[in-house]
């Protein structure tokens, strides 16, 4: 009995119960706790919470939980292919889930996130696995990732597909110095120097290492120089590749040593009469001064200078700190105390208070010293000091109280006749063995008795390196060391006067390199900062070469006029070629417009020729232009004369292709054109007569030197100016991309040794000579009438010129394969054979060989 009522309480119980939870349920909102909760079994809270972290090996964690119903689980982010997850569905209850990663092969972390979702409830937790540390990532890397100069330190460089170095089989070198007040110091090794000490090691494939040991200061040998930035290059042996194409650098801490500290500014007025640059006060003071204003109207927080007058001090007493004038934008110092007969470096040293520190030789230095390039200049080109001093930093700017005298033998050399001058373009590099004037002066003779009548240098004003173009200029107002002393340039201007010949300097004024001072003086990373008052960032032109001045700033036009003022004063030169003044404008152009008639343009080229004619009223300007004939003709009309390029149509002819041969552009009455078959700039008639002439043209070489032969009779004959390309009389038949387009060229003046191209040479002597003797069959009042287009080819050209006292002289040409008649231009009757001096009579027409031709005069 007592049994029984036990059952009957218990199942009573659990009616109750049971009931309770009905209700209970019935009336609950929360189903957390119920149906769909989804809770952290024991063990995986700090899971749930702060998520999977995986290190960079392949591994496996899990995670359990309950859930109140059915469960899905998937990963989500960007790449999750990585990591994986099992299983990825459950029933309620209890379940594990185990997430499994691969092995990180990349320097990267990598993320993803686990989703678990039960009915309504959602829990997201993370997942993480670490970068592999052994895994170099792409470009320039470093370690210790803080550098200190007293550690050593490791530089790896991996070349992505992008690179240049990508797949680079050879050696690799690192380019490397100390970057301190703007410049590159303790460099290793030049540019092309290949020493162990900078070699990098292969690790892998694209992947170079190098170590700064024992430590970045001791590697480099830097002193007590404070090491705070490295600048490097990565490249391959010959220099031709580079890992990345713009300089890296690397910031290090030095708790060793600090740099100067500048005092405040010192504001007093540029004493009078003092102008920009080094100003000889007495036979003991100089001045200097040094303008700083861009264009937002700000300047530097700070200016000094050190030298060999201060022993390279930095200080902030008068002997170093520069005064500030505002009004004029200037900062100055006066020096006094000095040796009239000494040559003294020295710098300006100017920054900001933020930590720009910049390191400057003077733009109005007449003599730079470059550690990088003075070095390898022989003794035998350049015979005076270029020791360089122990405190400099980058090139510094020299002066001198008395300067060396020269005394002229000639003080007024005169053109003879301007309209018919024959320019000898001559690049003294690749003129002869020594690559100077020492070797240019001992071929003047040669070039007198060619009948050459001016010299064009192609530039000399210093440059970037030694070995160029000269078309790279840094400072304007320097003679470039790399092919003699101040002293030896003017000898060489004086000896061409003696013999007869002017001298004209190609100068370049459309741009210059980041070592020009005002390039420097406002910069920022590898171009010149928006703010450079000289300058503009990118050229509004398409042809733009290095940094391209603004023509429309005061500044840069005082500049240009003063440093052309001083070239005719103190070298005495006859006048300028200026290169690429298509590029003097701030309008806005492509290939397709920049030529389009620009009167800005023409304006600033008349102020410069004003100037110039303001010291030398007969100097000979020429223009690289090829613009607008309009523009052309105006600025003609000023006194300037033009190039004009007939290249093309002479390489035709000369290759034996009447296509495009026509040589009726050479020539327009005024002459203001100099024509040139071959400058600097083109490719040479001889050597595309070898690779592309048309049968004997590319074979047999007599035939190709009667064929240029043929070409300079119809060339010099031709009233006005004209221009030739050193060694273009001996048919110079190498490329112009030989070594590079502007690499050295092998010598051949053994050339003259050859009897086909001597006759070429003689007709070039004997052209001009008839040029020299009878100057009014050349002028612009001369009569000129020529058949020399496409359309003459087969008949034969000719060439009729008539002065006004009636002096004639004919020309007929065949350059054809074969012999043919050529209609007589003139006359008929008794002429006389130019080249042999023999009487002739004279028909109608004339039989003319194969590439031959026939010269008569009159009288």
């Amino acid at each position: 009995m007592k049994i029984i009522n036990q059952r009957k309480n218990s199942v009573l119980w659990h009616l109750i119960c049971f009931s309770l939870v009905l209700a209970f349920t019935a009336c609950s909102d929360d189903k957390e706790e119920f149906q769909e909760y989804l809770t952290p079994a024991s063990g995986s809270e700090s899971i749930f919470e702060q998520g999977f972290s995986f290190g960079e090996a392949a591994s496996s964690q899990s995670v359990s939980f309950e859930a109140g119903q059915q469960w899905t689980a998937e990963l989500s982010g960007e790449d999750t292919g990585w990591c994986n997850i099992n299983p990825a569905k459950g029933t309620s209850g209890k379940a594990t889930i185990m997430v499994s990663v691969g092995k990180n092969e990349t320097g990267k972390a990598r993320t993803a996130q686990l989703n678990i979702i039960s009915g309504s409830k959602k829990k997201e937790i993370s997942v993480t696995q670490a970068a592999n540390a052994m895994v170099v990532p792409d470009g320039l890397s470093f370690t210790p990732a803080a550098p200190d100069a007293d550690q050593p330190l490791v530089i790896t460089f991996k070349a992505d597909a992008k690179s240049a170095l990508y797949g680079h089989k050879g050696e690799v070198y690192v380019h490397i110095g100390v970057v301190s007040e703007g410049t590159w110091l303790f460099v290793p090794a030049d540019w092309a120097e290949n020493t162990d000490k900078c070699k990098m090691t292969s690790t892998e494939a694209n992947v170079w290492s190098i170590t700064l040991t024992p430590n970045i200061r001791e590697w480099f040998g830097s002193g007590k120089t404070p090491v705070n930035r490295l600048g490097i290059v990565i490249r391959n042996a010959d220099g031709s590749k580079k890992g990345v194409e713009s300089d890296s650098f690397i910031e290090v801490t030095d708790t060793k040593y600090e740099g100067f500290v500048p005092g405040e500014i010192k504001t007093a007025a540029v004493p009078a009469g003092m102008v920009e640059g080094i100003n000889v006060v007495d036979n003991s003071t100089v001045t200097l001064v040094l303008y700083d204003k861009d264009t937002n109207g700000n300047h530097k927080d700070f200016a000094h200078v050190v030298g060999d007058f201060n022993n390279w001090t930095l200080s902030n007493d008068e002997k170093s700190q520069m005064y500030r004038d505002d009004t004029s934008g200037c900062w100055w110092i006066t020096l006094t105390g000095l040796d009239a007969s000494k040559e003294y470096a020295f710098q300006y040293y100017v920054g900001t208070k933020e930590g720009e520190v910049i390191r400057l030789a003077d733009a109005y230095a007449e003599k730079i010293l470059d550690p990088d390039n003075d070095k390898y200049i022989p003794a035998s080109t350049y015979s005076e000091s270029m020791a360089y001093p122990e405190g400099g930093v980058g090139i510094v700017s020299t002066f001198k109280i008395q300067k060396d005298s020269y005394n002229w033998k000639v003080n007024d050399f005169k053109i003879a006749n301007p309209e018919q001058l024959v320019i000898y373009e001559l690049h003294l590099r690749d003129f002869t063995a020594s690559s100077d004037i020492n070797g240019a002066m001992g071929k003047l003779s040669y070039l007198k008795a060619m009948g050459v009548n001016a010299i064009e240098l192609m530039p000399v004003q210093e440059f970037d390196g030694n070995d160029s173009w000269g078309y790279n200029p840094c400072f304007f107002f320097a003679m470039d060391k790399a092919y003699g002393t101040k002293a030896m340039y003017k000898q060489f201007i004086d000896a061409c006067h003696e013999a007869g010949m002017a001298v004209i300097f190609d100068v370049v004024y459309n741009h210059a390199t980041g070592n020009n001072p005002f390039a420097k003086l406002y910069w920022n990373g590898d171009k010149t900062a928006k703010n450079n008052p000289y300058f503009n960032v990118e050229a509004p032109h398409p042809y733009s070469v290095f940094h391209d001045f603004n023509h429309e700033s005061p500044l840069v036009r005082k500049f240009v006029k003063r440093n052309l003022q001083f070239l005719l004063k103190e070298y005495k030169v006859d006048g300028f070629r200026f290169d690429l003044t298509k590029g003097f404008t701030q309008t806005s152009s492509t290939e397709g417009t920049a030529s389009n008639y620009d009167g800005k343009r023409v304006a600033i080229l008349k102020d410069y020729n004003a100037a110039i004619k303001e010291t030398k009223n007969d100097a000979y300007v020429i223009l690289e232009h090829f613009c607008d004939s309009k523009e052309e003709k105006e600025l003609a009309a000023d006194g300037m004369h033009l190039w004009r390029n007939l290249n093309n149509a002479y390489c035709q002819s000369a290759m034996g292709y009447s296509q495009d041969s026509s040589f009726g552009g050479l020539y327009e009455e005024t002459p203001a054109w100099v024509g040139f078959m071959e400058s600097h700039d083109e490719e040479r008639m001889a050597y595309k007569q070898t690779q592309w002439g048309d049968g004997v043209l590319k074979t047999d070489l007599k035939a190709r030197m009667e064929q240029l032969e043929l070409n300079t009779t119809f060339f010099l004959t031709v009233p006005g100016p004209k221009m030739v390309w050193q060694f273009g009389e001996m048919g110079y038949d190498i490329s112009i991309e030989e070594n590079g387009r502007t690499g050295k060229k092998p010598l051949h003046w053994e050339y003259l040794d050859n009897a086909d191209r001597k006759e070429l040479h003689d007709v070039y002597v004997d052209l001009m000579k008839l040029r020299n003797d009878y100057p009014e069959l050349f002028s612009s009042s001369a009569a000129l009438t020529w058949k020399v287009g496409t359309a003459d080819w087969n008949n034969g050209r000719s060439l009729l010129l008539e002065s006004v006292a009636g002096k004639k002289l004919v020309v007929v040409g065949n350059f054809t394969h074969a012999a043919i008649d050529v209609a007589f231009p003139a006359a008929a009757g008794n002429w006389k054979d130019y080249f042999t001096g023999k009487d002739e009579t004279v028909g109608a027409k004339v039989n003319v060989p194969a590439h031959g031709y026939k010269v008569y005069i009159n009288f």
